[in-house]
């Protein structure tokens, strides 16, 4: 059965005081996207027409969000009555008045619910003709949450909280997750049949239940065997296990697709990354954003790569990238910080302690160690010595270098930008380059050196390096006062 829900609302409204933060619990993530984010993209996944979000707490930082992640969204604003009935129908009433069909309704803060499962509750309420649907699951310790209390037939008779539950009750196992499918008529006009008459003066969606109940209309459960898809967060404590429990699922489709993850409790991948077969992915990694990794490439260990792309092949080691790009077959670290606008060409090099930005390094370059090179673009095949800076800013401005195709830039350089190295140049090491060099020249930018004798006995008088100075000296005058012994002396005549 092919069936789709007309429109699914996601309520978001909550504070979530228990959280403890300035951040609405909806904003907060896991697996690179928000609670919130994660909601919304189940809700997607079903194909609605209508998805609209019930915001109230933090609105102006709600909405902001979902402006930014879909645009096609619909908000709507939770007024003073509280309770999920009423921001159900807050939600329903900025959808078309003459709405029909199966209205889903779900949580901002149930990261681990997939649109899959969303589309099989519809399908399974469409299928029973059902007035409503519920998902449930059977938890070992349903503490705390409402209970599913069947009939003699096994259809749902009523929900009923553990604080209200009878002895009898508490032992039920199957639990209400608060996710729903309705019918819309009847969830519209149950909506207007349920009161704030309760302890808490707020509307409740389960009494919808009962509505549809006590007027024959048959409601059915939707048993998940998967509890931690009905599991919302409500502190940081739930926000971490959740989170953990995301990324073992992540980390188990990337492995089953063919990717080799060492050490899967060490490794951090979010939901957006994708990674080619044969790729091996070290301890101590984290794959973050949108990464994109291509196939037989190795990574880690403790390797943090953000919004980066990694092509066939290619190794990655205890190094750190944001909005990068590593060429096919090309290595980078240990220890190098790979900045936004890098960009490594195919079986290019960024070796140990290396930090780039803006960096255009063509194929077959190298930059080996201990450099920065920042706003620069480097030719094929060139070479960058040990200690070289790019000096790309001079205190207002931010300057480009070029270094050409096969060119050598000698250690200890300082590139004082903006300067042209032409194509198979040399740069002499422990220049400061302050002028462009053309294609075949050779550049010596140092002063020549010029030893000045006796300055340490009388400038560092006394010290150790002195003592050191004049032992050394006058063991060289003694050496040079010694005779030298002759090389062609014959043995003593022993005639008499």
């Amino acid at each position: 059965m092919n069936a789709r829900p007309a429109a699914v609302i996601v309520l978001a409204a909550g504070e979530g005081t228990r959280m403890k933060s300035t951040t609405p619990k909806v904003l907060h993530r896991i697996g690179g996207t928000t609670l919130l984010g994660h909601a919304v993209r189940a809700a997607r996944h079903t194909g609605a027409e209508h998805v609209s979000v019930v915001v109230r707490h933090e609105r102006e930082r709600v909405v902001e969000f979902c402006a930014a992640f879909d645009a096609g969204l619909v908000i709507a604003d939770q007024d003073d009555v509280k309770g999920t009935g009423r921001a159900t129908e807050c939600g329903l009433a900025v959808l078309p008045p003459d709405l029909s069909g199966t209205v889903l309704v779900t949580y901002g803060d149930v990261p681990l619910l997939t649109g899959e499962t969303l589309v099989a509750l519809t399908e399974a309420h469409v299928a029973t003709g059902s007035a409503v649907s519920v998902v449930t699951a059977h938890v070992a310790d349903p503490t705390g949450y409402g209970r599913i209390v069947r009939d003699a037939d096994g259809h749902v008779a009523r929900i009923v909280e553990q604080k209200d539950a009878s002895d009898d009750e508490r032992a039920i196992t199957e639990i209400n997750s608060g996710i729903y499918a309705f019918d819309a008529g009847m969830l519209r006009e149950a909506l207007a049949q349920v009161g704030t008459d309760n302890a808490q003066g707020e509307k409740y969606l389960t009494d919808v239940v009962q509505v549809a109940r006590e007027s024959g209309k048959p409601v059915s459960a939707h048993v998940v065997d998967d509890p931690w898809q009905t599991e919302g967060v409500n502190d940081r404590v739930q926000l971490a296990q959740l989170g953990r429990i995301l990324n073992e699922r992540v980390c188990e489709r990337h492995m089953r697709a063919g990717v080799t993850i060492v050490d899967p409790a060490t490794t951090w991948i979010d939901v957006d990354v994708s990674i080619g077969q044969d790729t091996t992915v070290l301890p101590g990694t984290q794959l973050l954003g949108a990464t994109s990794i291509g196939s037989g490439a190795l990574v880690g260990p403790e390797v943090t790569l953000t919004d980066t792309e990694v092509g066939d092949g290619a190794e990655v080691t205890r190094a750190v990238a944001n909005l990068a790009v590593i060429g096919a077959g090309a290595t980078v670290g240990p220890y190098s910080y790979l900045r936004p606008g890098t960009r490594l060409g195919a079986h290019g090099k960024i070796g140990g302690f290396v930090e780039t930005k803006n960096a255009d390094i063509g194929e077959g370059a190298k930059v080996p160690h201990l450099t920065y090179a920042g706003d620069v673009t480097i030719g094929e095949g060139a070479n960058i010595g040990a200690g070289t800076i790019f000096a790309n800013y001079d205190g207002v401005a931010k300057h480009h270098s070029t270094v050409g195709a096969h060119s050598f830039v000698g250690s200890q350089t300082v590139v004082i930008s903006p300067v042209t190295v032409g194509d198979g140049a040399y740069v002499a090491a422990g220049s400061a380059l302050t002028g462009d060099v053309e294609p075949g020249q050779i550049a010596v930018a140092r002063g020549k050196q010029r030893n000045v004798d006796g300055w340490v006995a009388r400038a560092r008088a006394g010290t150790r390096t002195a003592e050191a100075a004049e032992r050394a000296l006058a063991s060289r005058a003694a050496h040079d006062t010694e005779p030298t012994p002759s090389t062609d002396a014959t043995p003593e005549d022993p005639t008499p």
